[in-house]
């Protein structure tokens, strides 16, 4: 007797997206110094009907919730490890910027991995063209 095959986690996902009938979800990466080109993306994105999500701190920026320096590096790899979670919701990622950091070729390569489709609002710094 055959044993059932087993669904890994992102098969559940899927399955689960299907089932709710979830537009596709695309996730916007890049450096935050090009936080005002995320925020334009998002509606055109959401205006072709896709569910948006993308960094939600510019930690760039000044703001009382990451004021502190002594807490400056902890809260860098909570956000990180929030967006590969992100990445790990999406159908797709849309790196924005004509600029590509380690920190951006980092979610890149693990979009990718994923096997997650890599857009680019400038195709011409994608790291593996």
């Amino acid at each position: 007797m055959p044993y059932p095959h087993l669904l890994t986690p992102e098969e559940k996902l899927a399955d689960a997206k299907e089932l709710l009938s979830l537009p596709r979800i695309v996730v916007i990466c890049g450096s935050t110094r090009f936080m005002t080109e995320m925020n334009e993306a998002e509606p055109r994105e959401t205006k072709a009907g896709r569910i948006v999500v993308k960094p939600g701190c510019d930690v760039k920026s000044p703001h009382e919730l990451w004021s502190d320096p002594g807490e400056a590096g902890a809260l860098k790899v909570r956000l990180d490890d929030l967006h590969r979670a992100k990445i790990r919701l999406a159908d797709e990622a849309l790196v924005v910027g004509d600029y590509i950091g380690d920190s951006t070729r980092a979610e890149i390569a693990y979009a990718r991995s994923l096997g997650k489709p890599v857009r680019f609002t400038h195709p011409d710094v994608d790291p593996d063209a």
